[in-house]
């Protein structure tokens, strides 16, 4: 974390967080065997657990390249990724010394996946994430206490609430001790970049002790960001599946899968088309947040040719318009462009996304300042444009001119370069 804080006092999150702007999330572990939901499949109950937790006998892990990997993420325009070292059925991706469920001992594989990630990562530049879930649906010691306020009677799932009579605060007090022993292997082993905590909402803060958390890690790991469901103690938001039309005013990021699955699998082919792709991170760049974009791996550590082709399209638009990406901050607010917007630091050039065919023109409203250029971001073709309407204060409408031959098959960027920093006008009256 970016400093410790007192209650209520904003934190500063690590800056190269915001700039990232893109990171590549990896649900990787024993589900990929079947391919069935991760960890929900039993606790669904759509799969018996010991037939889920067969899938230990079948993790190979034989064709895992994480240089492979890391390759593709930089490809893809990533400046961070994120790898499940443990997701919330309890097994660990790396050599645990908190219990004996890990892939080290149990499965084929019969390593530690997580380092050589970290060390792939880091040899290129890559900032290193681990995603740890804080439920264990596996641990005996975990369906212990329910969340205050729970009817003994209504007890839920049996493998995350205790029976009625069931209770005891001293294995809850066991399950904790487990819990920070794991978070402070991967703190201390790997010092990650960012750690993402999920499964918050089955226990309340105070239960979790999350403030108490929050202290350990930044005594333990202070450079480490860490994402919201560590509850009022996170570094950022995590909105999931869908942009907010309302971009929260703190940091944010969005998690997002490439088809419609987590993990593998195989049956789901509704891949995300790279248009899609772009338009969403285009949306999520400019509220100003991160795009987490998730990817699966099958067993064996290959990912799907239909996902590792996406992220290289993905990476080649980003190739071509990496100045409005990359140092730039949230654009501007509803209204003022019917799009996407980014704005450069220096808030003197303003870079507008198109997704579709402009008929003639494309509008600008409510900017005091001149456009002194504008131009098609990734040419070197510059386009016509002029101001119409205004009245002293009030400015009027720029017209960006465009043709067919200026547009980007998955969205164009218009660059504007503007006569200062950035002056918005919105509501006027004569009343």
């Amino acid at each position: 974390m970016g400093h410790t804080t007192s209650e209520g006092e904003r934190r500063v999150i690590q800056p190269w967080f915001g700039e990232a702007k893109l990171g590549i999330f990896v649900h990787w572990g024993i589900y990929s065997v079947d391919g069935v939901p991760e960890s929900w499949s039993f606790f669904d109950g759509t799969v018996p657990y010991d037939r889920y937790m067969a899938q230990l006998d079948g993790f190979t892990a034989a064709r895992y390249e994480p240089a492979a990997w890391a390759d593709l993420f930089v490809r893809a325009g990533a400046r961070y990724a994120v790898l499940t070292a443990k997701h919330h059925d309890g097994v660990a991706l790396w050599d645990t010394a908190a219990n004996d469920l890990s892939v080290v001992g149990r499965t084929p594989a019969g390593r530690d996946l997580v380092a050589p990630y970290v060390d792939a990562l880091r040899a290129r530049g890559v900032k290193v994430g681990l995603y740890y879930s804080h439920v264990d649906w596996s641990h005996p010691d975990y369906a212990t206490v329910r969340p205050p306020g729970q009817d003994p009677a209504e007890r839920g799932n049996p493998y995350s609430m205790p029976a009625a009579g069931d209770e005891s605060s001293e294995r809850w007090a066991n399950f904790l001790g487990f819990h920070r022993a794991q978070v402070r292997e991967l703190l201390e082993r790997f010092r990650p970049d960012l750690l993402w905590f999920d499964g918050e909402w089955e226990r309340a803060p105070e239960q979790w002790r999350t403030a108490e958390l929050a202290r350990d890690i930044a005594e333990l790991s202070p450079h480490t960001v860490v994402n919201g469901r560590l509850t009022g103690h996170g570094d950022y938001a995590t909105p999931e599946q869908g942009v907010p039309v309302q971009p929260p005013a703190q940091e944010w990021e969005l998690c997002l899968t490439v088809n419609d699955s987590w993990g593998y699998q195989p049956q789901d082919t509704r891949h995300k088309s790279p248009r899609r792709l772009v338009r969403i991170f285009a949306e999520t760049i400019g509220g100003g947040g991160n795009l987490l974009l998730d990817v699966g791996p099958k067993e064996d550590g290959t990912l799907l040719p239909e996902q590792a082709e996406r992220l290289e399209a993905l990476g080649e638009w980003i190739g071509r318009h990496t100045d409005a990406v990359y140092g730039t901050v949230r654009g501007l607010p509803h209204g003022h462009f019917y799009g996407p917007s980014t704005l450069a630091a220096d808030r003197r050039t303003l870079y507008l996304f198109l997704f579709d065919r402009p008929n003639e023109y494309v509008v600008l409203r409510g900017v005091r300042n001149a456009v002194r250029s504008a131009r098609v971001l990734g040419t070197d073709v510059e386009v016509r444009h002029e101001r119409v309407g205004g009245l002293g204060d009030v400015p009027g409408w720029e017209y960006v001119h465009l043709t067919d031959d200026h547009l980007d098959p998955l969205c164009t960027v218009l660059a504007l370069e503007l006569d200062g920093a950035l002056d918005l006008y919105g509501a006027h009256t004569r009343d």
